[in-house]
């Protein structure tokens, strides 16, 4: 029997998950949690072969309580179950320690395989998550100051606020402008920031 942790802070998507797994005869559901500090808390407490984690919730995301679950229990197979198929939120989710990344909207047709893969210790990352990886493989990666730059530029400041904020001069901030526009090839500040939000860079 695989016992399953299943931690979303949307119910209905929680009913979901219960009903495909309730109707599996190797699988039990055996703890429910709707934001990371209750992820972790249910963890301990259940010890579940398979956790099925958003990413997206209050208190504590969920790449914050992936990583917390795999500190105390470096064995923990966790299964991340998002919207968001951003090659760089993937990248942070593997490395915090998933086993899988699966769209929400592939949950019908993969979950079930999915979490017997990943119980079996295989991991899983489905072909739409893969592939945007694969297109951004060899991009020049943000450095931790233009993520800092972009994200302000994203909660609508500007040139001279960003420097303000950051401490930085405001023709910096300026270059630091130019230098995310070419890596993201971005044609101004507003496509910098959906670029950003898509790949999963910067949330807001």
């Amino acid at each position: 029997m695989i016992r399953i942790l299943s931690v979303d802070d949307h119910p209905l998507l929680r009913e979901g998950i219960a009903a495909l797994i309730g109707h599996q005869a190797d699988m039990q559901l055996v703890a429910e949690a709707a934001d990371g500090r209750e992820a972790l808390e249910r963890f301990r407490t259940h010890r579940p072969d398979v956790t099925l984690m958003d990413l997206q919730m209050p208190q504590m995301t969920g790449i914050d309580a992936i990583g917390a679950i795999r500190a105390e229990f470096p064995e923990a197979h966790i299964v991340v179950l998002t919207t968001h198929a951003g090659d760089v939120q993937v990248s942070r989710a593997l490395k915090a320690g998933a086993r899988a990344y699966l769209l929400k909207g592939l949950l019908r047709k993969e979950l079930l395989e999915t979490i017997r893969a990943v119980h079996a210790g295989q991991r899983r990352v489905s072909a739409e998550v893969a592939a945007e990886i694969a297109e951004h493989a060899v991009d020049d990666a943000l450095t931790p100051r233009e993520v800092d730059v972009l994200r302000l530029v994203a909660e609508g400041n500007a040139n001279k606020e960003i420097a303000a904020q950051l401490v930085l001069t405001e023709e910096t901030v300026k270059s630091h402008l130019r230098s995310i526009l070419a890596k993201l090839a971005a044609n101004d500040r507003t496509h910098a920031v959906a670029i950003a939000l898509r790949r999963g860079i910067i949330e807001l």
